[in-house]
């Protein structure tokens, strides 16, 4: 891009002097919305098809249109495609192009069109692309994780509340639990797609247009599932964005807490698992470290994109209808964070993929620091002893064994007994096995129920994934869909 000026502006007629410098560098926004270019050539074609087929302008001006537009994708496909500071945006920009290729019949484009309507509607094209992408990062993710889960269906961890050893869970069942996160993002990206997919075009500057358009029409060519109902609203919504700012802040943060778990994990004190030297960096000065970077990098990112949000929440908050020239700020603010969490999705799942998990230190550490003394208590409640009696009794126990530098395997029978008579003659589970098989009931972290999670996870992702599949081949047939107007 360059700052070239000199370009006639198309609302330029009003005024009888050319924009100063300062105001044009300060109001382009060619510079970020050239990102839109694929998406403003789409709309394009579809419009001036819709014009021919409703007789607003010849049908051989449509079809040079048409055929103008599709050499300007060329372009811009190849690389050959530029703007410039003086087109001020990525829409005049392709106009301006469309007239060095066509000619006066360029002018004939911006018919019953606004460039509210225009730029609301390129937004919402490419923002469904960009909800596919964060899906797909999303349910790769979950792949990852599931196969993880696959993979070591019987190993024992300690489960924490308060970041302390609490009681025995799978790894299967902790990696599921985000499993079970990403598919409540899924969600909200699927919430987020069906709002954005209401096409505003028709909807004029605010108030609709004069000519007998066919919005139905225009609606079908470009995929969308509705039209905007209301037309002050229609370019003035941006709802659909602040929908994308969230469900991306949301799936940040739980991206940021597995990576949380992940350096905690990955940690001398901790030693549950190993990254692979390819997902990991060293310390300019002392050799022999060996740094989660990639973690930390997805869990410091998670700030960046709350910032996004919060940005657009506040850019939106005290604007009357309609358009205002503050929705400029919508785009950096939405190009950001789903780069950054299409980034970040793209270098989790590897990365989990090619770490090694070391069973025997997890193993050891699930049944460390006395967190099998719920089962303790448990058994006595199943006993009949009120649990909160059961809960003080074990408690004493627990203390005791701290006292004596035992642990509940070490205790004797008379040990035992002087807990508690039912103890006697019957002990709790002093195994992580053993308490993971008590835990039989659904959601729990029994084998058998973590067996029908993982089933149902996969399950699940792969009904998503062929639904996003169905999408991504329907996305790419309008973009390409070349069927030409003569």
């Amino acid at each position: 891009m360059t700052e070239q000026a000199g370009t006639a502006k198309a609302w330029g007629g009003r005024f009888a002097q050319a924009p100063d410098r300062h105001l044009e560098m300060f109001n382009a926004s060619v510079a970020f919305d050239v990102r839109l270019v694929r998406e403003d050539i789409r709309g394009s074609i579809a419009h001036a098809r819709m014009l021919a087929k409703q007789g607003i302008i010849a049908l051989e001006d449509a079809a040079a249109l048409e055929r103008g537009l599709w050499q300007v994708n060329s372009e811009v496909e190849s690389g050959e495609f530029a703007l410039t500071i003086a087109d001020e945006d990525v829409h005049t920009g392709v106009e301006r192009r469309l007239r060095e290729i066509v000619g006066a019949v360029a002018g004939k484009l911006h018919t019953g069109r606004s460039r509210n309507d225009q730029v609301a509607t390129d937004l919402r094209l490419w923002t469904k692309g960009a909800l596919l992408a964060l899906m797909s990062g999303v349910l790769d993710l979950a792949d990852a994780l599931t196969e993880a889960a696959d993979a070591n269906p019987g190993l024992a961890m300690p489960g924490y509340t308060h970041l302390q050893r609490a009681q025995p869970v799978l790894l299967a069942h902790h990696l599921l639990a985000y499993v079970a996160m990403l598919d409540r993002d899924l969600d909200r990206l699927e919430d987020a797609y069906r709002r954005t997919d209401v096409m505003p075009l028709g909807a004029g500057a605010l108030a609709g247009v004069t000519y007998p358009i066919d919005r139905e029409a225009t609606r079908s060519d470009l995929g969308f599932s509705a039209i905007s109902t209301n037309s002050l609203d229609a370019v003035s919504d941006r709802d659909f964005v602040l929908d994308v700012l969230y469900a991306c802040s949301m799936i940040a943060m739980h991206l940021s807490r597995l990576a949380e778990d992940i350096i905690l994990w990955a940690s001398a004190e901790f030693r549950f698992l190993e990254l692979a030297d390819a997902f990991s960096t060293g310390s300019s000065i002392m050799p022999q470290k060996k740094n989660p970077d990639v973690a930390e990098l997805a869990r410091g990112k998670s700030g960046r994109v709350y910032g996004n949000l919060v940005a657009m929440l506040t850019v939106a908050k005290g604007l009357p209808l309609t358009y205002n020239k503050d929705f400029q700020e919508d785009k950096e603010a939405l190009f950001d964070s789903v780069d950054t969490v299409v980034a970040t999705l793209d270098v989790l799942p590897p990365m989990i993929r090619t770490a090694r998990w070391r069973s025997d230190r997890m193993a050891e550490a699930a049944i460390a620091d006395f967190s099998l003394a719920t089962d303790a208590a448990d058994l006595l409640a199943r006993r009949g002893i009120p649990f909160r009696e059961a809960h003080e009794a074990t408690g004493k126990l627990v203390g005791y064994c701290i006292a004596q530098g035992k642990t509940f395997a070490d205790l004797t029978d008379a040990e035992w007994a002087a807990t508690h008579p039912i103890f006697a003659t019957e002990r709790p589970p002093l195994t992580a096995a053993e308490s993971l098989a008590a835990r039989d009931v659904p959601g729990g972290t029994a084998p058998s129920r973590v067996s029908e999670q993982l089933a149902a996870a996969r399950n699940s992702l792969a009904q998503k994934r062929t639904r996003l599949t169905e999408r991504e081949a329907d996305r790419q047939a309008m973009m390409s869909s070349i069927q030409g107007v003569g």
